[in-house]
C-alpha cells in the first residue's frame, strides 16, 4: 500500500492535474491529499488541509476519524469553570459556559508526569518509532503515545497530564475551542 501511495503521488506530480481520490482510509487521505473533504452520511463534516483537520477538527466525528491512534474523546460537564469527566477527574479549561461537553486530547498530547490522571495500563503496542499505550482512567479508555523505550507494563498505574495548549472542547458534536 505504501508503495502504491508513492506511485500515485509521483503520477500526480508528473501530470500536474487535479485529482479526486476517494478513500475510507484516513492514512491514505492524510498522505496523498493537498485538501481533504471528510463526509459522514452524505454530508460534509469538514474541508481543509490534512494538518488543518488534524490540528483543528471541526467536529467530534472528524476528531475521532483523523489520526492514528484517534483523539481521546471524554464526556464531561462544565460547572464553576471546571470540567469534570465522567469518572470524576477534574480538568482546568478555558472560560466555557456551563453544561455538558466532550473533552478531546490527542494521544501524543497526554504526557507522563509525576502527578496527574491515574491511568491503569491495559495494552502496550510497540511500533518501533513509538509506542501506543491504552489504559483506563476510571471506567474510560484513554490512549497515549510515547517515543521513550521505558514504556509501562500492563497493570501498571501511570500518571498523565493533558497539554493545556492542545485541548479541544466540543459541545453538541461541534468544536467550541481548540489550540
Amino acid at each position: 500500500r505504501g508503495k502504491v501511495r508513492g506511485e500515485i503521488q509521483a503520477l500526480h506530480a508528473r501530470l500536474g492535474t487535479t485529482t479526486v481520490y476517494v478513500t475510507h482510509d484516513q492514512v491514505e487521505a492524510m498522505t496523498l491529499a493537498d485538501r481533504i473533504v471528510v463526509m459522514r452520511d452524505g454530508h460534509v463534516e469538514q474541508t481543509g488541509t490534512p494538518l488543518d483537520l488534524y490540528d483543528r477538527p471541526a467536529t467530534e466525528f472528524v476528531a475521532g476519524f483523523i489520526g492514528t491512534p484517534p483523539m481521546n474523546l471524554l464526556a464531561g460537564h462544565v460547572a464553576d469553570g471546571q470540567l469534570t469527566l465522567a469518572d470524576g477527574t477534574v480538568v482546568a479549561v478555558p472560560p466555557t459556559p456551563s453544561g455538558p461537553l466532550t473533552f478531546g486530547i490527542r494521544p501524543e498530547h497526554l504526557i507522563r508526569a509525576d502527578s496527574g490522571w491515574p491511568v491503569t495500563v491495559q495494552a502496550v503496542e510497540v511500533m518501533g518509532h513509538e509506542t501506543h499505550v491504552t489504559g483506563a482512567l476510571g471506567s474510560t479508555a484513554v490512549t497515549f503515545t510515547m517515543t521513550a523505550r521505558d514504556f509501562p507494563q500492563i497493570g501498571q498505574v501511570v500518571q498523565l497530564r493533558p497539554d493545556p495548549a492542545q485541548m479541544h472542547l466540543f459541545r453538541n458534536g461541534r468544536r467550541i475551542t481548540a489550540p
